[in-house]
């Protein structure tokens, strides 16, 4: 039976086998595997890819969202709004520092924080908002923007999913995410578009301030060695991690061109099925698809999967649960707080294989067997 994976990273590192074997062999030549010369280099390079005058690199994409946090000395009992609808790690890193999750409905089609009423979850505690990017594709950014400068909030975008995806303001400016708010953060997780062999995380901002900051926290609190500022956490990216990151950043736009290709390939085979809703794709963003998720209807998704299960098609549900009903987090809620969209497509969405290997026979049985499915 056909072998399909979520994610085809052995595939992937065939194709750079040689340049990432030479990078990681440098590394162990040089011994320098902690702050090596890799890390620099790569965070260079990303610095010009994105367009942005700071990254720094560190351990792990939840590092990067609390580090972030942390620069902006935020306070015990300060509440950030952010989507119900997102990964654990968004609003987990909130817990941990004793700030408040404000969790919030997203829009049903683009699956990215809704504005619409949002000024009624404002308090004098409120100091920040975090925007996810989710599957692949901008939140609104430029009401966003306005919205916190309206009510002088931060902005962190939580950039893990869509690395490379570009925002295109009214006036025709445009942006990569995670370079848009106070500061961004992303994730190297392996099956990231962007991922290295192990973990990493990044933090992005344009301002000088909060940059200085922001290594300091990263690097124990310290500017200059043994001499401590603020009280910090040791964050960092492996230089071997780095070499692989310096190689693969500069396929990542040929990456997410096979995803897009992938991703048009399932658009034109599946709009038509009732029962399905294909993405949406937003206009004032690109797409990076580093998720494919559709909407199943009328209760047919936990069947769907495991249908698909059945013919050793892998699919994911992202998410199954919404933040607020999470046992860690009771502590936020209201007993029976409920956020309607987000409660809805925790019963509807499934994400299918898509990855930087576009193969159309894949593609064509994952097609065939859904179809098969609702037939």
């Amino acid at each position: 039976m056909m072998k399909i994976q979520m994610v085809d990273l052995k595939n992937q590192y065939e194709k750079i086998k040689e340049e990432v074997n030479a990078g990681i062999q440098n590394c162990l030549d040089n011994t320098a595997f902690i702050n090596g010369p890799a890390v620099k280099e790569f965070q260079q390079d990303f610095e010009k890819y994105l367009g942005v005058k700071h990254v720094i690199p560190c351990a792990n994409g939840t590092d990067a969202l609390q580090i972030a946090m942390m620069a902006l000395d935020l306070k015990p009992g300060d509440e950030i709004i952010c989507p119900a609808f997102t990964y654990v790690a968004t609003a987990e890193v909130m817990g941990l520092l004793g700030l408040k999750p404000i969790m919030v409905d997203v829009n049903e089609n683009t699956f990215d924080i809704e504005l619409e009423g949002l000024e009624k979850y404002l308090t004098p505690n409120t100091k920040a908002i975090v925007p996810v990017h989710l599957y692949g594709q901008s939140a609104d950014m430029e009401k966003i923007l306005a919205f916190a400068e309206k009510h002088n909030l931060f902005v962190i975008e939580d950039n893990a999913q869509a690395i490379g995806s570009d925002y295109t303001f009214s006036d025709g400016n445009v942006k990569k995410t995670g370079t848009i708010g106070h500061i961004g953060c992303t994730s190297f997780f392996p099956s990231k578009n962007l991922g290295c062999y192990g973990d990493g995380g990044a933090l992005m901002t344009n301002d000088d301030d909060l940059a200085l900051k922001i290594r300091m926290i990263a690097n124990h609190g310290q500017e200059k060695k043994y001499y401590h500022k603020v009280l910090g956490c040791n964050s960092r990216l492996d230089t071997i991690q780095a070499a692989v990151l310096k190689v693969k950043l500069k396929y990542l736009d040929e990456y997410s061109a096979s995803r897009n290709k992938m991703a048009t390939y399932y658009d034109e085979n599946l709009a038509g099925i009732a029962d399905i809703e294909i993405p949406a794709r937003a206009q004032n963003s690109t797409h990076v698809f580093h998720q494919y998720t559709l909407k199943v209807k009328n209760g047919k998704r936990d069947e769907l999967q495991k249908f698909l299960g059945e013919k050793n098609i892998p699919s994911m549900i992202y998410y199954p649960l919404p933040l607020y009903k999470q046992e860690a987090f009771q502590q936020y809620v209201a007993e029976g707080f409920t956020l309607p969209v987000t409660e809805k497509l925790c019963s509807e969405v499934i994400s299918l294989p898509i990855h930087t290997e576009f193969d159309k026979e894949a593609s064509d049985f994952v097609i065939s067997e859904i179809k098969n499915f609702f037939n």
